[in-house]
């Protein structure tokens, strides 16, 4: 059968917005995929040289942070904070216009803090910088807000994918993190292209991503699966810790009413305190923690809460750099505890832990859970799923980025009463309609049966013995 003129129309409008994203998506993969990993040479190679110093470099903290904040304040007072949260909040709130400024300034504040041994991650100025570049080439390109939009998301992609080496994972993230209930399928082929050009493109320029230990993955059975949702509320429960840890630190430096300049100062000499009592496991990226964890090497059990603290402090006195290597040290250290709590293979756990509180902090189970499968292998997918979702639900209305939108309630037992910011989320508990109210409906016309049953009976024995 012929097409008809509409169906000719569409499949040329289709085959002209594949061919135009394939190649737009390609570039920001170059383009995104070689600044990242020139970043995170630069990054490698000023840990590598700090780390090289006597004892004493540990005094670099508080001055560390200090020209940080200097650098973001006199600069680029947008490239503050956590990268992401910066992004999803340009995305909703400006269009997706970020200023070139931003790129440079990241770069610089963020390798300052984190070779001086700042708590933080590396994957949030990737994001910042990817997103950043790609709002600039949508401005030479003078492209309208909605493809925009979806190059700075292919941007966020493309940053995630190069420094954590896992492009589809990435490119789900990218997707997935802008809005709780919701994902724009259009956007999800240009955020993969974009994803695996840059994570080729960072091999190519030298980058070394981290291999995970393989652990093994036990037969699937009843047993397995109900550690794995207990699990799943465990590190959702973690989440919380983490969040609310987070959320602490900022509130209380935000209301510190001295000079800013001061904050990281005092927050560097923080660091340090709690350093000369816990260790100094707990300063810079933690990869080796995780590493250990990913092992089964055991990890002190306060460890997750410590790393949660001192990312806290870190970023909330005006240190620069991503939050989401902190929450893989967060989940693999609590993988690590629940396990030696009941008995469980700690290696395992802790793989378990790193996407579980990965996908509750960040509200994205879905890219968590293909996270795990492109660093743990296909085997661990149903666990690595199951946990995921389990600690998405159990985290409820809560985000490690506040500017993300909840657009649709987690579960009916909530009652959201419209979308919002996630720090801005009113939703209120439905019990009279959920397990119990079917349970009421149930036996509410037995009770009546059973009540008129005794009523006839007591008649009956009134008339027998007046």
């Amino acid at each position: 059968m012929m097409m008809d003129d509409r169906n000719i129309r569409e499949l040329a409008a289709l085959s002209y917005s594949l061919a135009k994203w394939i190649l737009l998506s390609i570039l920001a993969g170059a383009v995104v995929g070689t600044a990242t990993s020139f970043f995170l040479l630069v990054l490698g190679k000023s840990i590598g040289f700090i780390n090289g110093l006597p004892s004493w470099r540990f005094a670099l903290l508080p001055i560390g942070l200090l020209t940080s904040a200097a650098v973001v304040r006199l600069f680029a007072p947008d490239a503050s904070g956590h990268g992401t949260e910066k992004v999803i909040e340009a995305i909703h709130q400006r269009q997706g216009r970020i200023a070139f400024r931003v790129v440079p300034v990241k770069l610089v504040a963020t390798v300052i803090t984190l070779a001086s041994g700042g708590s933080a991650g590396k994957e949030g100025p990737c994001a910042q910088i990817g997103a950043g570049l790609m709002s600039v080439l949508a401005s030479l390109f003078r492209f309208e807000e909605p493809d925009r939009k979806k190059l700075v998301i292919c941007g966020i992609s493309a940053g995630f994918a190069a420094v954590f080496g896992t492009p589809v994972a990435g490119a789900l993230f990218g997707v997935e993190v802008l809005y709780v209930g919701q994902m724009f399928t259009d956007v999800l082929l240009p955020s993969l292209v974009s994803g695996i050009t840059a994570y080729l493109v960072s091999m190519h320029w030298g980058v070394v991503h981290s291999s995970q230990a393989i652990f093994l993955i036990p037969d699937y059975s009843g047993h397995v699966l109900a550690w794995t949702i207990a699990a799943g509320v465990f590190f959702g429960l973690v989440s919380l810790i983490h969040i609310e840890i987070l959320k602490l630190g900022e509130g209380l430096f935000r209301k510190w009413e001295v000079h800013p300049l001061a904050k990281p100062l005092a927050g560097g000499l923080l660091l340090l305190s709690v350093t000369a009592v816990a260790g100094s496991r707990y300063l810079g990226l933690g990869t080796d923690t995780i590493d250990a964890a990913m092992a089964g090497e055991p990890i002190p059990h306060a460890a997750f809460l410590l790393k949660s603290l001192l990312t806290s402090i870190t970023l909330s006195c005006g240190g620069s750099g991503g939050i989401v290597t902190p929450t893989f040290f967060v989940g693999a250290a609590s993988g690590s505890l629940f396990a030696t709590l009941f008995g469980l293979d700690r290696a395992l756990f802790s793989g378990i832990g790193l996407v579980a509180v990965l996908a509750a902090a960040a509200n994205t189970p879905i890219a968590a859970t293909i996270m795990g499968i492109e660093l743990f292998g296909s085997k661990a997918a149903p666990l690595g799923a199951v946990s995921c979702v389990v600690a998405f639900l159990i985290s409820g209305h809560r985000s490690v980025y506040p500017s993300q939108i909840l657009a649709r309630s987690k579960s009916t037992a909530l009652v959201l009463e419209e979308p919002a910011r996630m720090d801005a989320t009113r939703s209120s508990p439905r019990f009279s309609r959920l397990l119990l109210a079917k349970v009421w409906r149930y036996l509410r016309p037995r009770i009546r049966i059973v009540m008129r049953d005794i009523d006839r009976i007591l008649s009956e024995r009134r008339k027998l013995n007046p």
